[in-house]
């Protein structure tokens, strides 16, 4: 069970979603959100995170829109709400805030060593954008939504990134997969997965598109990936 926290923003403060480890000692790791708020699915991976030993700090991405947001992906009218929250979002602003998430974590009581992060699909994109733009030493992207518009950005990524990509994603074509990956097939800091026959958010527990054998490897990646260069 986590906490709720504010963070101290550029623009502003901005709440957040804060998971200790039980030995309230270790790295840090900014989980980024969905399009759907910092809801039970987005806590349910800073919760995972906090057992494997991690503070796991969840920004509140949509503060400037409309703080507070929680939706689900189960009716039409909270997809409505989510999609018009993204077309209306500024990604460079949610960077920003990133930002700012990985400074509190830093001088957080506890956190000892490095910070990464990890996003999903929007937070895919922000997980990109991350690695690309923020001191974040490791970061990790679910099913990434329009990365293929972002790849001018791929030269300046210097810290290690791994990208979990849905062969079947309905948000990613087949041709953004393939510019995503000759994109990145030369920058030796990225790693990228791509999990046969599962469609976006494979990885969203009690969502229509989960795969449980899919998830289940992409979780273990991540958590050995988490290991490696933040532990």
């Amino acid at each position: 069970m986590g906490q709720k926290v504010s963070i101290n923003g550029r623009d502003g403060n901005f709440d957040a979603y804060l998971a200790i480890p039980a030995s309230a000692e270790g790295p840090g790791v900014v989980v980024i959100q969905e399009i759907f708020g910092i809801n039970a699915v987005v806590r349910g991976v800073a919760d995972w995170l906090a057992g494997l030993g991690y503070f796991a700090l969840a920004p509140d991405l949509f503060w400037r829109l409309e703080p507070g947001v929680e939706l689900t992906d189960r009716t039409d009218a909270e997809w409505q709400q989510a999609l018009d929250l993204m077309h209306r979002f500024d990604p460079d602003t949610g960077v920003d805030d990133i930002q700012s998430t990985i400074d509190h974590l830093r001088v957080t009581a506890g956190v000892s060593g490095k910070v990464g992060a990890v996003g999903y699909c929007l937070g895919g994109l922000l997980a990109f954008l991350t690695a690309a733009r923020t001191d974040s030493d490791a970061t990790v992207a679910y099913y990434g939504v329009n990365i293929q518009t972002k790849l001018d950005e791929a030269a300046t990524i210097r810290k290690p990134l791994m990208l979990h990509i849905a062969a079947e994603d309905g948000f990613v074509p087949k041709y953004a997969q393939d510019m995503i990956l000759a994109g990145l097939k030369d920058n030796r800091m990225v790693t990228a997965h791509v999990y046969a026959g599962v469609d976006h958010a494979f990885a969203r527990p009690g969502g229509k598109n989960y795969n449980e054998a899919a998830a289940g490897l992409a979780n273990r990646r991540t958590a050995e990936f988490f290991q490696q260069h933040l532990g």
